[in-house]
């Protein structure tokens, strides 16, 4: 695969990344795609490694070694086609997939892995730019109709695929957009929302509608979990007017701090905050957490908190302290430790690169304040067996804060949606559907279906993909039984 010698004779090519002092300025993407030589180049790295890890390690398995191959070859719209059969979106797993594949390329024993995910983006970027990417409506339809609560990533593949299959797609979204986190959550500057407007028109010119502000099963929702619902339709309704109908609601209920000063203003989830700031850059109206200046301690180790580093910082805060409970992990890590699949090793994002302090084993223990949050109370801890946290004696601290973001993750879907359908829920809460055999992503009523971190649980972008795409062939089987 690739050029004979590439491996060898040819490093790996970064895509560029706009300088710190610029990119904080605005909230546009600031890492460019690579020119069409050096998508030769990279891709020409490849090697003929005789099992393809890098495809086992991706969860949707695109077959990086042939598509790497046409890409060296020049042949991008044959590069393309090979990606566009597993991936429905590659422009956006080019941008924001943490590059599971790369882990598992068998140069990165010996080397830098073959930048999988900047030839991916190459060649979804090349396809829009040359027309190469189509509509492609299903020939006829098969009369029968699936409802997709949730327009995520794993409702927007599963949609899609069904509407290929010949199904009657409604996808139902409670906020104004479509999108999901994609659209509410992941920041502009690491993901351009064109680029979601420009699938959902694809997707609607397939036959793919979508009931935009529209909740489904309950309004009763956790606290952090947004809404621009303006109507409701039951759980019943829903069952009589379709076939089949599939949950891909996301996990959306933020993990909460719940100690002494919670309740103090200044406080926040970070999806308050980044929902916000995605609708102010979308022209409606200025984000009401007004950071700059401020003091911001963003709790939280994970992509959410890091979004929310870079988002404080072009808003100008005075300062951003990020508090990661974990222990700091080591930086170099031997290269055959848990491959082909993730390291667990210390990794620095785009926006903690834009200036952040980073605290490791630091546990929150109080909020202080008269009103509005004045400070973090915080602990060192070390790690046990079993996970076990335990504080260390005389390394009590404080930090002075004016905004505290809880970026800790999400726990589960909302439970009022899952209660509205009858559903069983696993010990975290999440929906009961298995991955596989004859019931595969079917719930407890067969006849819903649910995919994505809604059944999964907190996840990657391609999990939720995969899982969408699954899903459908799962209704189809169901359906034409």
């Amino acid at each position: 695969m690739g050029f004979e010698r590439g491996f060898i004779e040819i490093k790996r090519i970064e895509q560029p990344h706009q300088p710190v002092e610029m990119r904080i300025r605005h909230f546009n993407e600031f890492i460019s795609t690579l020119s069409d030589k050096e998508t030769v180049l990279q891709a020409g790295r490849c090697m003929d490694c005789g099992i393809p890890f890098c495809s086992h390690a991706c969860p949707l398995h695109n077959v990086m070694p042939e598509i790497n191959q046409a890409a060296c070859e020049n042949n991008f719209a044959k590069a393309f086609t090979l990606l566009e059969a597993t991936n429905n979106f590659p422009e956006i797993t080019g941008r924001i997939c943490p590059a599971l594949c790369e882990e598992g390329c068998t140069l990165s024993l010996t080397d830098k892995a073959v930048g999988i995910k900047s030839v991916e983006r190459k060649l979804a970027d090349y396809a829009f730019e040359h027309g190469l990417v189509k509509a492609r409506p299903a020939p006829r339809t098969n009369h029968k109709s699936a409802a997709i609560v949730g327009s995520g990533p794993a409702g927007l593949a599963c949609a899609q695929e069904l509407a290929r299959l010949g199904y009657k797609v409604t996808v139902f979204e409670k906020n104004d957009s479509a999108g999901g986190l994609l659209r509410y959550g992941i920041p502009d500057f690491k993901l351009s929302k064109k680029l979601i407007d420009r699938r959902i028109r694809q997707l609607e010119t397939e036959g793919v509608t979508f009931r935009l502000q529209t909740m489904v099963g309950s309004s009763d929702f956790e606290p952090g979990v947004h809404s621009d619902g303006t109507q409701l339709i039951t759980a019943a309704e829903l069952k009589a007017q379709f076939d089949a109908v599939v949950l891909c609601p996301g996990s959306e209920v933020p993990r909460d701090l719940p100690l002494e000063g919670r309740g103090l203003n200044g406080i926040y989830f970070a999806l308050d905050f980044l929902i916000a700031q995605n609708r102010e850059n979308n022209g409606c109206g200025p984000n009401p957490i007004e950071v700059k200046d401020q003091k911001v301690v963003v709790i939280g180790g994970g992509e959410t908190a890091s979004d929310c580093i870079g988002t404080a910082i072009r808003k100008g805060a005075a300062s951003v302290t990020q508090l990661d409970y974990h222990e700091k992990l080591p930086e170099n890590v031997d290269p055959f430790t848990n491959f082909p699949y993730w390291k667990a090793k210390f990794r620095t994002s785009t926006s903690q690169e834009e200036g952040c302090t980073r605290l490791f084993a630091c546990s929150t223990t109080k909020f202080t304040g008269k009103g509005h949050l004045d400070g973090v109370d915080t602990v060192q801890v070390k790690w046990g067996p079993g996970r076990k946290i335990t504080p260390l004696p005389d390394t009590e601290g404080h930090i002075d804060a004016d905004i505290a973001l809880i970026a800790m993750g999400y726990a589960h879907p909302s439970a009022a949606l899952v209660q509205a359908f009858g559903l069983k829920t696993d010990a975290r809460g999440n929906i009961a559907a298995p991955l596989t055999g004859e019931g595969a992503y079917r719930t407890s009523d067969p006849q819903i279906f649910a995919a994505g971190d809604g059944r999964k649980g907190q996840s990657l972008v391609v999990y939720a993909l995969s899982e969408g795409r699954q899903c459908a062939q799962a209704v189809h089987q169901a359906l034409s039984a």
